[in-house]
């Protein structure tokens, strides 16, 4: 279960009944598949309808190499077809595992960046390591992804043979078209498809997320569950439908002039989720000159760094405060019989009762200073409950982006810098905006 607690948006209290309303009529817009770019809303209903064949197939392939003793997982993806899984790895794995020597399958990614130095490293890596590698791209030509994949198949074909690299290559692509899906079907590699109908930052709970997920070694049947329950819960048309409600939040705060939304944790577990939050709601809603840019903070840690800005700084911003209720450890506070640090009046209590307090304290002290406070509460950092959260987001960006009257599902922005970068690397077609751009320079 996801709720919702406005009591830190003191404005909802006379406006929130309005924004309800135009949330509800946007939800309705959503899930009647009758509003502007609705031929890329195959996500919506993705949960209750997921073929759990797709999932046992995804598990296979993670058994399958964990029993050829395959112990390093390359991920090649940029934005929404590598954020996902990153996010999900990050929050259900031990935060020292690889420092422990427990990890069994290490899934490291690549492709999501043009870093040679980061490249070079990732050889260093495979080098020592018995390697396969997920590759998901849907045209199989975005730059980033392409030149990662290059590198990654080469070296695994030599490494281990043409024959023997065919079982280490799993693609993840287009049904019918595009480069990387003609060469899977040439090379016989295993492939998922990802369907028209949804967009890479909508694609987590597919295989773009689900067999990465799978590869770490996570039960992919926990998180689809998680995502039914959010699923029947954000489809209600309802003024307790926890995605209405901060939809509703978010653009009444919009419209009185919070330009910059930051999404807050507690939990370091958490940080690429928020990456992956980020590139949702900043992909989905700016656009048209509008939409509220998308930030995050990591507290405790960043109240040590952000926290006088927002504080005191200029009054732009409101947070979204991700509370996960209950932790998964329990670790108690000892006594100490010098008390130097003078400590002991928390001797005896958990360091969670000590996080939760600074997370009250904080939201009080930010409130007060000007801040609006949305905060999204959910049980535990598990599976199930993991898979709520992300759909329940999504949920939400598509009720939010019919909100502000925008398509959410759409990209067009992200082709500006692609076509002068192709020039500048003197990709053929491109000769006469490199001639203009270079006289730029």
């Amino acid at each position: 279960m996801i709720t919702i607690d406005l009591s830190g948006c003191k404005s909802f209290e006379h406006k929130g009944s309005l924004y309800i309303d135009k949330a509800i009529e946007a939800l309705d817009v959503l899930d009647n598949a009758t509003g502007i770019g609705n031929d890329f809303i195959g996500w919506n209903h993705l949960p209750s309808h997921m073929d759990s064949q797709l999932l046992d197939d995804c598990q296979k392939i993670a058994a399958d190499w964990a029993a050829s003793n395959i112990n390093l997982v390359v991920v090649i993806g940029i934005g929404g077809s590598y954020l996902g899984a990153k996010a999900a790895i990050s929050a259900l794995s031990h935060s020292f595992a690889l420092n422990m020597g427990t990890e069994a399958m290490q899934v490291v990614f690549a492709g999501n960046n043009l870093s040679e130095d980061y490249s070079a490293e990732l050889f260093d890596l495979m080098q020592v390591k018995n390697v396969a590698t997920i590759v998901i791209s849907k045209s199989g030509t975005t730059t980033e992804p392409a030149v990662a994949f290059r590198l990654v198949k080469q070296f695994i074909e030599e490494k281990y043979g043409i024959s023997e690299a065919a079982k280490r290559i799993v693609t993840i692509t287009d049904k019918a078209r595009g480069a990387l899906k003609n060469l899977a079907d040439a090379k016989e590699y295993k492939s998922f498809v990802i369907e028209d109908s949804i967009g890479g930052r909508y694609s987590v709970l597919t295989p773009v997320g689900l067999l990465p997920i799978a590869a770490a070694g996570f039960d992919l049947h926990s998180i689809m569950a998680g995502a039914r329950e959010i699923e029947a819960i954000c489809s209600q048309r309802t003024k307790d439908n926890p995605a209405v409600l901060y939809a509703a939040a978010r653009n009444l705060l919009y419209d009185e002039g919070k330009k910059i939304e930051l999404l807050v944790n507690y939990n370091p577990k958490l940080m690429y989720f928020a990456e992956w939050w980020k590139q949702l709601f900043g992909e989905s809603e700016g656009k048209d000159s509008k939409g509220l840019f998308p930030a995050s903070v990591s507290n405790t840690t960043d109240l040590h760094s952000m926290g006088q800005y927002i504080q005191e700084g200029e009054r732009i911003l409101f947070e979204t405060v991700i509370n996960i209720q209950n932790a998964s450890r329990n670790v108690v506070i000892p006594s100490d019989k010098d008390n130097l640090d003078g400590l002991n009046y928390l001797a005896g209590k958990r360091v969670e009762f000590c996080n939760s307090k600074a997370m009250l304290a904080t939201i009080l002290a930010h409130i007060d200073g000007g801040v609006p406070q949305i905060v999204v509460e959910t049980e535990c950092l598990d599976l199930f409950h993991l898979g709520g959260l992300f759909y329940f987001f999504e949920k939400a960006c598509g009720i939010s982006g019919y909100m502000l009257g925008i398509n959410p599902f759409n990209q067009p922005g992200v082709e500006a810098y692609k076509k002068n970068m192709f020039a500048l690397l003197g990709k053929p077609g491109y000769e006469d905006l490199a001639s203009k751009l270079e006289k730029r320079f």
